[in-house]
């Protein structure tokens, strides 16, 4: 029966960590980002973060997002850069029309950084990126 089960490929889907300036705090903040690289709509879009290491777990975030437009970026959240030290997972499970596809991200400890920065696609930023 488990050999019956189709589990989809994610492609052209996206988690990137941004160093951006805050403009009200006046401080450059660390920001993680979904992004949707595909010519077609996400539907109920959950993601589930957490950070872990062999002493340290940290709390699990959840966010939902009902809708990311095709070729779109969505805030996920806010990211103290004491996590960067941990292994930093995104769960994702998405619809894209009826089938539903689900990736784990990770963010291995220390790979966030500034000397790891590159082009994030559609943003015309830098940022680290995990495909």
């Amino acid at each position: 029966m488990k050999k019956d089960i189709h589990i989809p490929k994610v492609e052209d889907v996206y988690i990137a960590v941004v160093n951006e300036y805050n403009a009200i705090y006046k401080t450059q903040d660390w920001n993680a980002y979904i992004i949707n690289n595909k010519d077609i709509d996400l539907d109920m879009v959950l993601i589930v973060t957490s950070g872990y290491s062999e002493k340290k777990t940290t709390s699990v975030f959840r966010k939902k997002l009902d809708s990311l437009p095709r070729k779109s970026y969505a805030k996920i959240e806010l990211m103290q850069e004491d996590l960067f030290a941990l292994n930093n997972t995104f769960k994702v499970s998405f619809f894209e029309g009826n089938q539903m596809f689900d990736k784990t991200y990770l963010f291995r400890k220390n790979t966030i950084n500034l000397k790891a920065l590159q082009s994030v696609p559609l943003m015309d930023v830098k940022g680290v990126v995990v495909k």
